[in-house]
């Protein structure tokens, strides 16, 4: 028989019994294990990463690049501008600009003076009275005229001869003056460029190698072996035992 309380019929004014904390649901028992087992580490792991980055950041990779743009980049820099570009832009200019201007005066100068001036020298005062005085012999004789044409003749290829001298000669003295100029300039020029750039450029090639392997590298590694070795590993082990990663 039934005690007399389980008879009694329920009062619908009183409010329902509140279940106490052992008769939660278990999908709530799941979530919270889930989050104690999962979340948590994974948010301390970031929490940890984060921090890190922000110490190498602050503490490594700003002052590394502080060190090397104040003490490396900018003296490299105004080494190269004012002891490559400048002297460079000057030789140029003054060793090859105005030797090459020089050059090309002189050239025009020697064209007018053994060219011009002469051919028209010669056929002012040869040919054109040749063609004079053979239009008048013309009329009278043709043994003027064969001989008024032999004298023309001798007379062109004595012409043709001064001329072809003249510009053998001329040709020979530009050779001669471009020969000066190549070794007064284009070769000195060609050892400086040789020499800055061995006294220069590959010393400073080799001070940022060096300073590459004695600032950028060992940072690298240890921030490879203090951080990102350790953080790998602690994930693994996280990951295996929470039973995600065989």
């Amino acid at each position: 028989m039934t005690g007399p309380s389980t008879l009694r019929p329920a009062d619908p004014s009183r409010p329902p019994a509140v279940p106490d904390s052992a008769e939660l649901p278990l999908i709530a028992a799941v979530v919270r294990a889930v989050a104690l087992a999962v979340v948590l580490p994974v948010r301390l792991l970031w929490e940890l990463v984060a921090a890190t980055g922000r110490a190498v950041h602050r503490y490594l990779l700003t002052p590394v690049g502080r060190f090397l743009w104040h003490w490396l980049l900018r003296p490299l820099g105004w080494l190269l501008r004012h002891a490559l570009w400048r002297p460079l832009a000057w030789v140029l200019r003054t060793l090859v600009g105005q030797p090459l201007v020089w050059l090309a005066r002189g050239l025009g100068w020697l064209a007018r003076h053994l060219l011009l001036i002469p051919l028209a020298w010669l056929f002012g005062e040869l040919v054109v009275p040749s063609l004079r005085w053979l239009a008048r012999l013309l009329a009278p004789v043709g043994r003027a005229l064969a001989a008024g044409l032999v004298l023309l003749g001798r007379g062109l290829w004595w012409v043709a001869r001064v001329v072809g001298a003249a510009l053998v000669r001329a040709w020979r003295l530009a050779g001669r003056v471009l020969r000066f100029l190549y070794r007064l300039t284009l070769r000195p020029l060609g050892l400086a460029l040789g020499w800055v750039w061995r006294h220069t450029a590959v010393p400073v090639g080799r001070g940022l190698r060096a300073a590459w392997r004695a600032t950028v590298a060992p940072a690298a590694r240890w921030l490879r072996r203090a951080v990102l070795d350790p953080a790998r590993r602690a994930v693994r082990e996280v990951l295996t035992a929470l039973g995600l990663r065989r």
